[in-house]
């Protein structure tokens, strides 16, 4: 087994908590572009401003549902503007977040809000709120769903709530306080709830930034976030992207919208697991077989490993540049293409490329 460590570039957070990532933000670079939500077939580009808005909003609503500090709030829905806005909003009330994979059995829905106390619960449609109906405990008061229009829900519920009560909340927060509990599929037994405070996120997006820095300071970078944000790697891309101020947009159906929301959205960078990449390959070799062109993609895939391996050693064989650079003419930017256009950079996380 290789083992790599690298120097820590961000050191552990003494002060602050994660709500002041937008809300700094929010005050610094009120109209920096933030957040893409989807419109139709294009997307709708949201300001620090706006966002810092929907999140406080959301916040207050919770609040007037009686939602108190360390509560905790159940999120079950696949990966969205909703999603992040929530995530948020949660800790802005003080809430404790408890993230739900979509797919989820009743049964292990049962179990994580029973095991977590979970005040309250969002799912993504009213499908799924009538499949876990029957097992949600009586603690669990709240149930909303994120497909009736949630955050204008939440705005209407809170307007009684002061900015003076939010702030409070807020400042209660320290690098110390519990932010999400993270169930894993465990290999023996129930799942294991997994706490993570607001300084495990602020050390680890501080330092995944400031390391992929060419990525995620880029001036007008932008990633598609199409991994699950109930596993701790897409949550580490979403709370990464706010601590950066990188323009992030969510794919909540990468099955069906992928390639139609990379296209759109053209990102500079993308991060996703093994599967999604070995997806888009063999997708591109089928295309290539089918127009009769299968040796030249076989090909050029042999010249695009060992043009990596060149890289790294720092020392390239003759005549294998010239090579790259026909097979990028014939093959390699026209994936570049199917994914936006504009990437720069794919990394994969997760588990080993072809394992």
């Amino acid at each position: 087994m290789n083992e790599i460590t690298t120097p820590v570039l961000v050191p552990e957070a003494t002060q602050g908590n994660l709500t002041n990532l937008i809300a700094d933000r929010a005050k610094s670079e009120p109209e920096r572009i933030t957040i893409s939500r989807p419109l139709g077939e294009g997307w709708q580009p949201l300001t620090a401003r706006e966002v810092e808005s929907d999140i406080r909003a959301a916040a207050k609503g919770l609040v007037a549902a009686g939602v108190q500090i360390g509560d905790r709030v159940a999120i079950m829905a696949r990966t969205r503007y909703e999603w992040t806005i929530l995530d948020f909003a949660s800790w802005y009330a003080g809430a404790v977040v408890v993230p739900i994979y979509e797919t989820s059995s009743p049964e292990q829905v049962d179990w994580i809000l029973n095991d977590s106390g979970s005040v309250a619960l969002f799912v993504e449609t009213p499908i799924l709120r009538e499949t876990v109906s029957p097992v949600i405990p009586s603690h669990t008061k709240h149930i909303w769903v994120m497909t009736d229009d949630v955050l204008e829900v939440l705005r209407r519920a809170g307007e009684g709530v002061s900015d003076e009560e939010i702030e409070r909340r807020r400042a209660a927060l320290t690098p110390e306080t519990l932010a999400t509990l993270i169930y894993t599929s465990g290999t023996t037994g129930r799942p294991k709830g997994v706490q993570l405070t607001h300084g495990n996120f602020l050390s680890e997006c501080g330092n995944v930034v400031q390391g992929a820095s060419d990525l995620f300071l880029k001036e007008g970078g932008s990633t598609l976030l199409f991994l699950p944000v109930a596993h701790v790697f897409g949550r580490m891309v979403q709370i990464g992207s706010i601590t950066a101020g990188l323009h992030l947009a969510h794919c909540g159906d990468p099955a069906t919208r992928l390639p139609l929301d990379l296209a759109s959205f053209k990102p500079t960078f993308v991060l996703a697991v093994p599967r999604i990449f070995e997806k888009v390959y063999n997708g591109a070799e089928a295309k290539a077989e089918a127009a009769g062109k299968g040796k030249i993609f076989r090909k050029a895939a042999e010249v695009a490993i060992a043009y990596s391996e060149n890289m790294d050693a720092k020392k390239f064989k003759p005549g294998l540049a010239l090579k790259h650079k026909l097979f990028d003419a014939l093959v390699y930017s026209k994936i570049r293409t199917g994914l936006g256009g504009r990437v720069e950079a794919a990394i994969s996380g997760g588990a080993p490329l072809g394992a």
